[in-house]
């Protein structure tokens, strides 16, 4: 599982079900970054756009637990590669209705739906972090003549690739989330408890602005710290719209076999782009992915982070979209 750098302060509001409902405190979005549409079950799906609608169609598919607000501030590079950038929230996330029985394999229904409602007939898919299987997943069951390229950045490796490439916190993470998902929902509340919290301290804001400035590097974003922590704030509180319950179902999820068969995605080609030092998504997890795609090209960044891989994005994104 991957997690954002940030967090931003919720109120808690106690129990429902096996999740903590959340009271934002966010600023409101704009109207582009909170769209709906309603699906063909009867479900919403909310999305977010940024660019120019003239311009190449790119759905991103955000990380874990994120939402389709984790595009904001993507406007500027938007234009600069001329792309409309669609990010949908996914389960349960941001404005999307939460339904339990879902499947990593059902997403590319939803994306398809989305599609159609915006008239678009061909587009390209770029996912990151935990949003990897969710585009190998539409690679898999979209219409090959639907998908311009698909690309991963920062991917979330398949558990199947081996749990030891994870960090002990992450594994354990893992198994709370299958064993006893209402503790795991239980400890996402109180993280969000602890840091709504620390951030009414200005010495704690010190510190976290302090930790993004390192983490983040200040060479992969043109942000001061306490904007990025704002955005990152919005993004993540997002996510947590509808309480804990989806952030957890997703886990679980993101450490089970994904339903998919490597050897029979034949979308040709498939681009994964990853950092050599990132200890979120350890980059062995995902080369086992692309040793078994048939059609992959796998591109190391020597030294980039899960984080400082973004400075990449031009570059990526100048691969992503058709000249």
């Amino acid at each position: 599982m991957n997690a954002a750098p940030g967090l931003l302060p919720p109120l808690l509001r106690g129990y429902r079900g096996n999740s903590i409902r959340l009271v934002s405190t966010a600023a409101t979005t704009s109207g582009r970054e909170s769209q709906t549409m309603c699906l063909p079950d009867g479900r919403t799906l909310g999305f977010a756009e940024h660019g120019r609608s003239s311009d190449y169609p790119l759905l991103f598919m955000h990380g874990y637990p994120s939402s389709r607000l984790e595009t904001l501030g993507m406007d500027e590079i938007a234009q600069r590669h001329n792309i409309r950038i669609i990010s949908p929230d996914r389960n349960g996330y941001g404005l999307t209705t939460f339904d339990p029985n879902r499947k990593i394999l059902d997403w590319p229904a939803d994306v398809q739906a989305l599609t159609q409602h915006l008239g678009l007939t061909r587009f390209a898919v770029l996912g990151g972090s935990g949003g990897s299987p969710y585009t190998l997943a539409c690679a898999y069951r979209l219409p090959p003549e639907m998908l311009s390229a698909v690309g991963i950045m920062g991917g979330a490796g398949p558990w199947e690739a081996g749990a030891h490439h994870m960090s002990l916190p992450y594994r354990i993470s893992a198994f709370t989330a299958h064993s006893w998902p209402s503790a795991y929902g239980g400890v996402l509340g109180l993280l969000l408890w602890i840091l709504r919290r620390a951030l009414s301290s200005p010495s704690a804001i010190k510190q976290i602005d302090d930790a993004l400035a390192k983490n983040v590097g200040e060479q992969a974003s043109d942000k001061p710290a306490a904007e990025l922590r704002e955005t990152i704030a919005r993004q993540i509180l997002e996510a947590f719209r509808q309480g804990t319950g989806p952030a957890v179902y997703d886990a679980q999820l993101l450490t089970s076999s994904w339903g998919i068969k490597f050897e029979d995605v034949t979308y040709n080609k498939i681009r994964i782009w990853h950092g050599t030092k990132d200890v979120n998504a350890p980059v062995e997890m995902m080369r086992y992915l692309a040793e078994r795609l048939p059609h992959c090209e796998l591109k190391e960044f020597p030294e980039a982070t899960h984080f400082t891989l973004q400075r990449y994005l031009d570059q990526i994104l100048s691969e992503m979209v058709p000249k």
